[in-house]
């Protein structure tokens, strides 16, 4: 039996209103106040950094307030974006039973081969590239990520239209190396625009909507069909934006600690991309965790997992790390995308054993 999705778009707003009306989506649903939803969004410029990120190590901070664009934090994992009216986002927000997957690597290849469907209808030649990325040739034409909350599937990803690929490079600090690894020099080159690809005359937004609509309806059984957002969605978003994702202290609230006193610092670099841990030890012989910060562009769900390993860490003999984040993972019933619970361990034993320590 073919599903039906509510069809919406937010159109324009601030990149933190953006993200309240994420989280406002997930709670409505939750709440049984909406249906399943398919959402198109769209953004002035704008930088946004993954949940789980150091926002200094990843943007260019000072470069990102002087150009006046808009600083946020998505309640997704994933890397660092740089955002405009050049790029439209795109969401689906349902209840796990809807598609019957229940595995967070299944839903993103789904649903990433069902937006590549779509946006070949166009007259190119959109793949999915495992893990999450959509891509042209090798370069990369939108990304994407999501999570479970409890019965309730949130996923999202981007289309680039046009880009301005020098502002981007500007704004974003991409490592050196993950750019060698696909054999480029800047972030420009990673990606490639819509613009691009159709000489300079892309088709309208609309039309890319369209087309991503019946690639979704094709490849995924649903009947997307266009609706009105509700009172609720808006109320709850702008509590959200006002209590939490529209604030400074939400956006900022992960940092890159390598120069506070008294942290080590250890990173692991695996498949799912670099995990860095910022580690403080305790006892007689510094041998037992006091407290760890874990970040990185990875991906897991739900999204209070990392926090929750953090946690579990808090007290864990250094020697028992490994042992005790194998038996979490195990134990919590998540999912992972991006990285295995042996990355996470890792990360924090380069730290306790490799990492440089700032004398408190």
């Amino acid at each position: 039996m073919t599903k039906t999705f509510r069809v919406i778009d937010t159109g324009v707003r601030h990149c933190r209103a953006q993200i309240a009306f994420d989280q406002a989506l997930i709670e409505t649903h939750k709440a049984g106040q909406i249906p399943d939803t398919v959402r198109f969004l769209q953004f002035p410029p704008s930088v946004l950094v993954g949940r789980h990120q150091a926002i200094s190590h990843e943007l260019n901070l000072n470069a990102c307030r002087a150009a006046g664009v808009g600083i946020g934090r998505r309640i997704t994992g994933g890397g660092a974006l740089y955002l405009d009216e050049g790029q439209f986002g795109w969401e689906l927000i349902f209840h796990k039973n809807t598609l019957g997957i229940t595995s967070l690597g299944d839903l993103a290849r789904e649903i990433c081969e069902a937006a590549a469907a779509g946006l070949s209808k166009l007259g190119v030649d959109v793949r999915y590239r495992p893990r999450n990325d959509l891509e042209v040739d090798g370069r990369k034409i939108g990304g994407t990520g999501g999570f479970f909350d409890g019965d309730t599937i949130f996923y999202q990803g981007t289309t680039l239209v046009e880009m301005d690929g020098a502002k981007m490079a500007s704004l974003l600090n991409i490592p050196a190396a993950k750019l060698a690894k696909r054999g480029q020099s800047s972030g420009a080159q990673r990606v490639v625009t819509l613009k691009e690809l159709f000489d300079g005359a892309p088709p309208p937004v609309g039309e890319v909507q369209q087309a991503m609509l019946e690639g979704f309806a094709e490849k995924l059984g649903i009947s997307p069909e266009w609706g009105a957002i509700t009172p609720a969605e808006e109320a709850a978003a702008r509590s959200l934006f006002d209590s939490e994702i529209g604030q400074d202290e939400f956006v900022y609230e992960i940092d890159d600690q390598k120069n506070s006193p008294g942290v080590l610092t250890g990173s692991h670099t695996g498949q799912g991309g670099t995990i860095t841990a910022y580690l403080r030890l305790e006892g007689a012989n510094q041998d037992r965790i006091r407290e760890v910060l874990i970040t990185g562009d990875f991906f897991v769900t739900p999204p209070k997992t990392i926090y929750n390993l953090e946690a579990a860490l808090r007290g864990v003999a250094v020697a028992d790390v490994a042992q005790a984040t194998e038996d979490f993972f195990t134990n919590a019933n998540v999912g992972l995308l991006t990285a295995a619970p042996a990355d996470f361990a890792e990360a924090v034993l380069n730290a306790a054993s490799t990492g440089e320590l700032v004398p408190a």
